[in-house]
């Protein structure tokens, strides 16, 4: 099921999200029907990204764009904004960094303490992997977060994390 419409960037009475779409009606119930929540959405026919439906006090379907992605396309509060919606069948719901992958192949402690983690923290951790724009750097993080969460048997403390990452040495 793919999904095509335009809408206009809205701020969001939310203490959370921000700035965010408005998936029509139809469309955002079309996916609930199907119990699709996680999706891989295209804005503006440039930018893809795994996002969730969001839940905000206002009624329907909102899909948060956040500051990154806004400052790439130059978008501004109520500018139009062409959205492609689909299903997010990827494992995670979040692309894997390929070093992310490797390393839990060759490391079935780690795949298991990964895997026995909430779904948001797999994405989170995910994410943090695959940020950096160079491959040697998303090994180090990744290793050094499954250092972590070996040591840490999967309990997370993201400070305590960051502050290991930050720290870590090959």
């Amino acid at each position: 099921m793919k999904k095509t419409f335009t809408s206009k960037l809205q701020k969001l009475d939310s203490q959370v999200w921000y700035m965010a779409v408005r998936v029509p009606d139809e469309i955002g119930d079309a996916f609930a029907k199907k119990d699709i929540k996680r999706l891989v959405v295209t804005f503006n026919d440039s930018i893809k990204n795994h996002v969730a439906f969001m839940p905000v006090t206002e009624p329907g379907h909102y899909i948060m764009i956040n500051k990154e992605i806004r400052k790439k396309l130059k978008l501004e509060e109520g500018d139009e904004v062409k959205v492609h919606l689909e299903p997010d069948t990827s494992k995670y719901g979040f692309p894997v960094p390929p070093e992310m992958e490797e390393l839990l192949l060759q490391d079935p402690l780690a795949e298991r303490v990964f895997e026995s983690l909430t779904d948001g923290k797999k994405r989170s951790l995910l994410y943090m992997v695959g940020k950096p724009k160079g491959s040697a750097t998303r090994l180090k993080k990744a290793v050094a977060i499954t250092e972590y969460l070996k040591l840490t048997k999967g309990k997370l403390d993201y400070k305590e994390l960051n502050e290991f990452v930050k720290n870590f040495s090959i």
